[in-house]
Parts: C-alpha cells; structure tokens; sequence
C-alpha cells in the first residue's frame, strides 16, 4: 500500500474534497428542485395530486394569480438565489484549495522555492557532519581500545560486535569522505545534482551516528561501570591507571629520544615533533586528577559521577599516547629512511637510464608520453639526484624523510617499475605523513575541521592495499596514488595546523593552568563549553549523536 505522504496528498484532503463536491452537487439539486416544484403545482384550470373533493394549498389562490400565468416571481427567484449561492461556494472551495497547495511546505505538497536551503548552508551542514561523525569514530575506537585491555585477547567475545558496528560506522564516514572529495573536485557539475551529494554525505555522517548509537546501550552493559568498584568500574580503573604509570615513565623517556632526533638530523625532522612532551605531560595531568576524583567518587559511591570522571582520564591517557607514541614512531621513521636513502639513489638513477634508452625499445613502457615531456621529465629527475647527492657530500645534518621524499617524487614521472625500492620508499613517506597527520587532528579534535579531514581520508584510502589493478593500471599510476597519498596527508596536517591557530586556546578558565583543562577542551577529551558549563561540557563517550554525551560529568576541578 503507498503511503499518502508518497502519493503526494495528505489523505484528509482528499475527504475534504469529497464533502466540497457533495456541497456543489446538494446545492445544484436544491435549484432544480426549485425550479421544477412550481412546474408540479400548477395545473390550468383544476387542482392536482389532491382530488377534485380535497384540493390542495396550491389551488386555492389559483385565482389571485390568474393575472400573471399562475406563478409566483418568488418561485423564480429563489431557485436563481440558490444556484448563485452553490457556485460561490464551490468557487470559494476551489480557490482556497488552490492557494494552500500553492503555500504548502509540509511533504504532501509542492515545496516553496525559498523554503530549500542554501548551497552554502547545505555545504556548512556536510561540513559539520563529517566533522562530528569523525569525532564520534575517534572517541568510540579510543573507548574501545580501553575496554578491550581490560578483556584481554582471550575474551575477545565481549569486544567484536562493538569493533564490527564500528568498522561499519568507519565504511560509512570513509564513504561520506570520498563524496566529500569528489564535490571539492567538481563532481558531479549539475547544481541539482551537487545538492543531492551534499544531502547524501550528510546521510552517511547520519547513518554512521545511527550505528554507533544502536550499541551504545549495550556497550555500557558490557563496561559496567554503574556496577562500581566491585565490578566493571573497578575494574576500568585498573586499566587507566596501569596505562596511565606506563605513559608516566615513557614520557620522561621520550624528551631524551627528541634531543637525540635534534642532534643527528637536520632541523626540519622533528620540526613536527615540536611540543609533543609538554603537551603529553598536559594531557597526564588532566588524566591524573581524573582518576583520583574517580576513586572519590566511586568510593563515596557515586557511580555516575565515578564513570565520566574515568572517561575523562581515558581520552587524556589516549591523547597523552599519541603524542609519545608518534615521538617513538617518528624516530624509527627516520631510521628507515636514512637506511634507504642510498639504495633509493641507485634505483632513481635505473629509473633515468631506462627512460633514457626508451626510444630503443620495441614496446615502450613511456609509449603514453610524448617524448619531448619525457625528455623534460629525465632532466627534471637528474637535478633531484645531483641535488641530493650534494646535501648528502655536505656532511651537514639532514631530514632522511624529506631527502627520500624528494627522491620519490623527483623519479616517480619517469618509473617504469624496475627498481622495486621507489615504491617502498613511497610507502615509508606517505605512511609517516597520513599518521602525523592523524595524530594532530585526534590531540586536537575541538579544532580541527572538515577541510583538512577529508585530505587525511582520501590519503588514507589511496595509501590502503590496493585492490587487484584495472586494466591499464601499471607501477606508475600506483607510485602516482602513493605520492598523492603523501601530498594530501602534508596538506592535511598544514590545514589541521591553521585551523589550530585560527581556533586559539579555549577561553580561560580557573586553575586550567594546574589541571590541564585547556589542553583537555582543546582535544575534545571534554565536550565544549555552554552556559551553564563555562568550564567545558562532559567527556564524549561510545556512540553516536544521541549517545555520546549521554554520561555528564561535573567539570570543577
């Protein structure tokens, strides 16, 4: 059966119309009854119906009216009334039925044109979505992460259907993401058809919400966290606590590691790393008088009031990890690269020769360029190697990263795929660029927006496994995805830069210099501020747009 909203019409209209058309027809009926009644009534000389014993009413003052035919001008007159009367009615039906389907906003009727909402407001609400059901994925995966040290790898039962709803909440926002990337790219180039684009990226950011949301009840079943310090809260404070020791010691660890990576290399190899520590440092502090009103609370036995302090301390431990772990990871990086440097020199210049002796081959892999492009495209890639040899004869200190980089990118026009090292080098850059990109946006969620995610999504996908290769996909367009891969993951972190120097520090609040509240409201570790919460909301937890804020948490210190 199809709904009335479907067929376009509200299904108490259409009564309303059949009593309208119920009126004109009584009305109409009157007249004639009108007009023919005097016809019924009036007979020459004799009365009717009555009998010449009993005549009827009509034919007694059948003499007063001999002089004007035997009718009355009331019996003519009425009927006209009558028929005039019913027309207007209809009419004034008809109009007005018109009218409010002309107006009608609601879905049954014809949309008013001003009623639609802006391009650039459908663009600020795709924006916001992608913004926020990014935020949701983090802060459901960190929550996550946290639950499932508490479980362990041998109850991995409790954990797989929150880590399943939440892949497929990562499918729909990675999805949204693309769209999101092709629109900024002009596609599609119909206006009606870029607004149903928009519409749908803000359905997928949606349908991600709805999934995260659907688990959140059981997600808290599982957590148990209202059970207090003899269950599941118990329990998830261990956990945090034992992390929280662990990130206390790599910490002060980490500072040392920093100063060697400053020594060896050239300045702009840790020029990322910059305020890593100290906002580490921030971050436990924040962690450490979470958990210690925690265990207050809890042991007072308010449990609410015991889990948002405890998620609080979750998402800065998280933050806090982040930060160590990407000083950690960033050195090995530099390690790798400054190993494959050499090796990444000897395969570019294969890579030259190659295209040098093209011409000579039966079946040229260049057969798509012409050779005057390749001609400028070999002498391009010879400076990038001459130049890199000279940094590296200088014996100054230099960026392994961005001397392979360079490399990379300087050989990439002209591969052909011989030299397996190019594209191995083009996995270490693009994968050290996506991840400390990722790490600025999720230390720094508050801030960020949607233009600088949906550059860190699009690296993300092109730098996944490929899948098996079309036909026409050789090893050169492949490098070409991993080079971009690496170009949109720098863009994204120089946009997550901006966007946190545009978004400044969060607005004073007492004592957040002592408590690490700042850094807190900064990273989205606490929801943001609102009237009556000046110092900050409560900590987003598992969920989606119904969900995630669903366990307030007071925000004294």
């Amino acid at each position: 059966m199809t709904s009335s909203l479907i067929r376009g019409r509200p299904r108490r209209g259409r009564s309303h119309i059949s009593v309208r058309v119920v009126h004109a027809l009584v009305g109409g009926l009157v007249g004639v009854v009108w007009l023919v009644l005097p016809g019924m009534t009036v007979d020459g000389g004799n009365a009717v119906a009555g009998g010449a014993d009993r005549p009827v009413a009509g034919a007694v003052g059948q003499g007063e009216d001999e002089g004007d035919g035997g009718t009355s001008a009331v019996d003519f007159v009425m009927p006209v009334v009558a028929l005039v009367a019913a027309g207007v009615l209809a009419g004034y039906g008809f109009v007005r039925r018109r009218r409010r389907a002309r107006d009608r906003t609601t879905p049954g009727g014809a949309p008013v044109q001003a009623a639609e909402p802006a391009a650039g407001e459908l663009d600020e609400r795709a924006q916001a979505s992608l913004v926020a059901a990014d935020d949701w994925v983090r802060v459901s995966a960190e929550e996550l992460g946290f639950v499932a040290g508490r479980f362990g790898a041998g109850d991995a039962e409790h954990v797989e259907p929150f880590a399943r709803v939440l892949a497929d909440a990562r499918a729909e926002l990675a999805v949204a993401f693309r769209m999101r990337w092709q629109y900024e790219g002009g596609v599609p180039e119909e206006a009606a058809a870029r607004r149903h684009a928009l519409a749908g990226i803000v359905g997928r950011c949606e349908e991600a919400g709805r999934l995260l949301d659907g688990q959140a009840a059981a997600f808290d079943q599982v957590r148990g966290l209202e059970e207090g310090l003899g269950g599941g809260l118990g329990h998830a404070l261990v956990v945090a606590e034992g992390r929280f020791r662990e990130l206390t010691w790599r910490t002060s660890g980490a500072g040392t590691v920093l100063g060697e990576l400053g020594e060896r290399y050239g300045p702009s190899a840790t020029a990322a790393l910059a305020g890593h520590v100290e906002q580490a440092k921030d971050r436990l502090v924040f962690a450490t008088t979470q958990l210690n009103h925690s265990r207050q609370a809890a042991d007072l036995g308010d449990n609410g009031r015991a889990a948002g302090r405890l998620r609080g301390a979750e998402g800065a431990i998280a933050q806090a990890a982040a930060f160590i772990d990407g000083i950690e990871r960033h050195a090995g990086e530099l390690a790798r690269a400054a190993g494959m440097v050499p090796a990444a020199l000897t395969g570019g210049e294969v890579e030259i020769a190659g295209a040098r002796e093209a011409r000579r081959w039966v079946r040229s892999p260049y057969a798509d360029i012409p050779p005057g492009e390749l001609r400028a495209r070999v002498a391009h890639a010879d400076l990038v190697l001459a130049g890199v040899r000279e940094e590296l004869t200088s014996g100054r200190p230099y960026d392994p990263l961005d001397v392979l980089r360079r490399i990379v990118r300087g050989v990439a026009p002209v591969t052909a795929g011989r030299a397996g090292v190019i594209p191995v080098a083009a996995v270490v850059c693009a994968r050290s660029a996506v991840t400390g990109a990722d790490d600025v946006v999720a230390t720094h969620r508050a801030a960020v927006g949607g233009e600088a995610r949906t550059r860190l999504a699009e690296a993300r996908r092109l730098l996944a496994p490929p899948a098996p290769a079309p036909a026409g996909r050789g090893p050169r367009a492949e490098l070409a995805d991993l080079v971009s891969a690496d170009t949109l993951a720098q863009q994204a972190h120089e946009l997550a830069e901006q966007d946190i120097r545009l978004h400044g520090h969060p607005a004073d609040v007492p004592g957040h210099d002592i408590t690490g509240r700042t850094g807190a409201l900064l990273g989205g570790i606490l929801l943001p501020s609102m009237p009556d919460k000046p110092a900050g909301g409560p900590p987003p937890s598992f969920g989606g747009p119904r969900s995630h804020d669903r366990r307030p948490a007071p925000t004294d210190a």
